[in-house]
This record gives C-alpha cells, sequence and structure tokens, in this order.
C-alpha cells in the first residue's frame, strides 16, 4: 500500500523532469506515487512525461497558477497519508524518502519534516538546511553558504523549504494547505508558521538530502523575485506573529525593510519593492481576516514561537546580498 504521494509543480521546466523523475524511481522506498502538476508549460514538458513517465500522473493546468494553486490542486488528488513535495529542479538521493518517513513515523507529534538542500553544482556548500525564521518577521535560509557536512543532527526547527519536504496529509487537513494569495514565494513559511501555532513540530533531517539547481526557475533578485518575497513577507508577518510579538519585533522588521530597500535601489530594484510594499498593504485587510480564524486556532504560547525566532544579523545579511549581486 503506498504511504507517500510525491507532487512535483512544474512550469517549462522539461529540461530538469529526466532527472528528477529518474532519481524518484531509484529510491530505497518505494511505496509512493507520483502527481505532476504542470502550470501551462510551453515548452513540452507535459508531453514529455506522459511519454517517458506514464507512471506519473500528470495534471495539466492551462496557465501558470502559481506555486501555491497547483500544489493545491495536487494535494487535492492526495489519498496517502503523507505527502512529499520535490521541486522539479532537485534531485534527492536515493534514501530520501525512507529517511523522511522514518523521521516522521518515530515523531508522531511532528507534522512536517525538512531535508538537507546542496547545491547541485556544489555539493559541498549548503543550500538550505530547513527554514528559520527571525526577530525581524524574515524568512531565513538556515545554512545558506555553510560546508555540507555541517547540520548533520537531527532537530527541531521553524520549517521546511516546500522545495523538498514531507507533510502529514493529517495536519494539512486541518490546518489548510498553502495561501493562494501568496502565488509563490513565501508560501511554505506560511504554512510553516501556521503548523507550528497548530502546535505541529518541524524535523530537520540531515540524511535526506537532495541537490537543488537553485534559482533555476526563479532567478535571484530578479523582479518576479523580489516582488513576491517582499509582498508576501509581510502577508506571513502580519498573519502568523502573535501580537505581543509584533510589539516586540515591529522595530526590527521596520528596519528590515529599510534596509531592503536602500538595497533594492541601489541594483536598480526600487520600483518593483516599493510596489511589493504597496500591494502588500492593499492585501492586508484579508490577511487580518486570516489572521482572526489563525490565531484563534492557536494551540501554543507566545514563548513557544518566540524560542523558535532567530536574531537578526542586519549588516551579514545586507554584505551576503551584495556579495552575491556582484558574482551575479
Amino acid at each position: 500500500m503506498k504511504r507517500i504521494t510525491v507532487i512535483i509543480v512544474n512550469w517549462n521546466g522539461k529540461r530538469f523532469l529526466s532527472e528528477c523523475l529518474n532519481a524518484l524511481k531509484n529510491q530505497t522506498y518505494q511505496a509512493f506515487s507520483i502527481i505532476l502538476a504542470d502550470n501551462g508549460s510551453e515548452d513540452g514538458s507535459a508531453d514529455f512525461v506522459a511519454q517517458n513517465f506514464p507512471e506519473v500522473r500528470l495534471i495539466r493546468l492551462s496557465h501558470n497558477t502559481g506555486f501555491a494553486v497547483a500544489n493545491n490542486i495536487a494535494l487535492k488528488q492526495v489519498d496517502t497519508e503523507y505527502a512529499a513535495l520535490l521541486n522539479n529542479d532537485a534531485v534527492p538521493e536515493k534514501m530520501w524518502l525512507e529517511t523522511l518517513i522514518h523521521a516522521l513515523d518515530t515523531h508522531a507529534d511532528a507534522g512536517f519534516a525538512a531535508s538537507k538542500m546542496l547545491f547541485y553544482d556544489a555539493p559541498q556548500i549548503i543550500d538550505r538546511v530547513g527554514d528559520a525564521y527571525s526577530d525581524a518577521g524574515t524568512g531565513l535560509l538556515r545554512g545558506r553558504g555553510m560546508p555540507a557536512v555541517s547540520y548533520d543532527v537531527p532537530e527541531r526547527i521553524f520549517g521546511a523549504c516546500a522545495g523538498a519536504a514531507l507533510y502529514r496529509m493529517s495536519m494539512l487537513n486541518e490546518i489548510g494547505v498553502f495561501d493562494e494569495d501568496f502565488f509563490l514565494l513565501y508560501e511554505d513559511v506560511d504554512l510553516s508558521f501556521r503548523a507550528q501555532l497548530s502546535g505541529y513540530p518541524c524535523l530537520y533531517v540531515p540524511k535526506a538530502v537532495v541537490y537543488h539547481k537553485a534559482s533555476a526557475t526563479i532567478v535571484h533578485d530578479s523582479a518576479t523575485s523580489v516582488y513576491f518575497s517582499h509582498r508576501n513577507l509581510e502577508w506571513a508577518y502580519f498573519k502568523n506573529m502573535p501580537a505581543s510579538l509584533i510589539i516586540k519585533t515591529l522595530i526590527l522588521h521596520l528596519i528590515y525593510d529599510i534596509a531592503a530597500f536602500f538595497y533594492f535601489a541601489v541594483i536598480g530594484k526600487g520600483k518593483i519593492f516599493i510596489k511589493a510594499k504597496a500591494d502588500a498593504l492593499k492585501g492586508l485587510k484579508t490577511m487580518l481576516k486570516k489572521r482572526r480564524q489563525i490565531q484563534k486556532a492557536r494551540k501554543v504560547s507566545d514563548d513557544y514561537i518566540q524560542n523558535l525566532l532567530e536574531k537578526e544579523t542586519f549588516l551579514p545579511r545586507l554584505l551576503r546580498r551584495f556579495q552575491h549581486y556582484r558574482k551575479g
């Protein structure tokens, strides 16, 4: 009996699909099925999968619905205990599913599990090892740039990158799936926050290794990336952060926004950054409605959430961004 459904969202990613799907074929754990939700690709992705991987359930969407909607459409078809989400530009090691399901099977209170994601072209370097959340109300890529041999101990963390994660369907049925207003980016941070508020810890599983062709689909600091990440950053913060912690973190949050504006202004993305914040403000009323439901259903204390937050380090973050910009 199959216990996992692997979901892959694809948009014009035909060049990635053979390696990704063949890596799944080679998994040591085989009690799973695959759904590929194709977001109206124009590169022949859907026909390629239908012809070469007939075992994959293919959902052909008429246009690019975004990461959140496409995953939610696929999740509606899941009838297994677990759902694994995997980016089309990610290549899992053969024990990826086995180690993730073992972790959740042996930790019944945990709702989801994060992978160790390494750079495909530089596997000695960490892309991310799950997600963290700072006391400035921003998402953090845990371990980015660190040696692959670090972060080798299982632990409980804030959240999982949906590019390579395993979720209990019972948890998703309780807390809801991705917020479709986000379209893409930060939707997994938002889901992680809602899971933690509802009392579902996240496990980091270092033996669940995935090689990620980072930013292959969404270019780093592109207009798309800047807009959606900095609009959705606000929505995730104001939807989920407990009121007492907003009071404690709001000044840091504003400092972060000001520093980010100056960075994007310098690299020529100031206008798109301002549009992102303006649109975040326009959507805030809707997010506050959702906030009331989320906070009403909350099962953990403010102290529990505060203990999940990592200290924001503005200057090192800013320097890393400028270094990445110069290399790009």
